[in-house]
């Protein structure tokens, strides 16, 4: 009975310190989130850039979606992603989509939808791109095939835009990511399994990826797109 005894009491003060540290992250969350109110009281007042707004609001947004405040967090977050997009910060409004699928609003599937075909049409930040793809890995059931196309655009992504060390950070990720979603969708255990699996479901040739990819998108977006994607491409500084 003594071990069980001591058993009991080694769970009792792992639950605590759990209570304990989420008690401390909270607390620090709204310890940011008050000087980042103040902040943006602060702009307001001085008549600051709206970028500089722009960006408080999306930290704040960003702090919300993390104390489950998901509506005041979607109405920053949203009301940043209209400055970014408009201003052609297009790292930053697909840094928004994050924020705003982290609401988990009644349009935070939309949002994710738009975060990302932001991210793998626009030149941004592999790592962002891939973290957005994550999400559709995580939202969708292990026998569908939209886990195994956002994963391959995952490694798509890190193999042609990142670059030294964080190409192979990011590089190892994805391929651990990859293999994850074969093991759940089709019991993928080998590279034999592995190359006979993406070749069965397109997964080898960009062209044909990445137009599923869209169709993903589309599913996550419906007829909820916040901007002209065309006048969006003709804006882009590799066009």
């Amino acid at each position: 009975m003594k071990h069980f005894d001591l058993l009991a009491n080694q769970l009792s003060d792992t639950a605590a310190e759990s209570i304990l540290n989420h008690s401390a992250e909270q607390a620090a969350l709204e310890s940011h989130l008050e000087a980042l109110r103040e902040q943006a009281a602060q702009l307001e007042r001085c008549g600051a850039p709206a970028a500089a707004l722009a960006d408080t609001r999306l930290q704040m947004a960003r702090a919300l979606a993390s104390l489950d405040c998901g509506e005041e967090a979607w109405r920053l977050g949203r009301a940043a992603f209209e400055h970014f997009i408009a201003h052609d910060d297009f790292e930053l409004a697909a840094d928004a989509c994050d924020v705003l699928f982290q609401a988990e609003q009644p349009g935070s599937l939309s949002a994710l939808g738009q975060g990302i075909w932001i991210a793998v049409t626009c030149p941004i930040d592999p790592e962002l791109t891939i973290e957005l793809l994550n999400h559709v890995i995580d939202e969708t059931p292990d026998e569908a095939d939209g886990a195994a196309v956002a994963a391959t655009t995952a490694l798509f992504i890190a193999d042609i835009r990142a670059q030294g060390r964080q190409r192979e950070d990011l590089m190892f990720f994805a391929t651990q990511l990859l293999g994850t979603v074969a093991r759940r969708h089709s019991h993928v255990e080998s590279p034999e399994q592995l190359d006979q699996w993406m070749e069965r479901l397109e997964l080898k040739e960009p062209e044909k990826f990445l137009v599923r990819l869209r169709n993903v998108v589309d599913v996550l977006v419906q007829d909820d797109w916040w901007f002209d994607r065309d006048a969006l491409r003709e804006r882009l500084p590799l066009n």
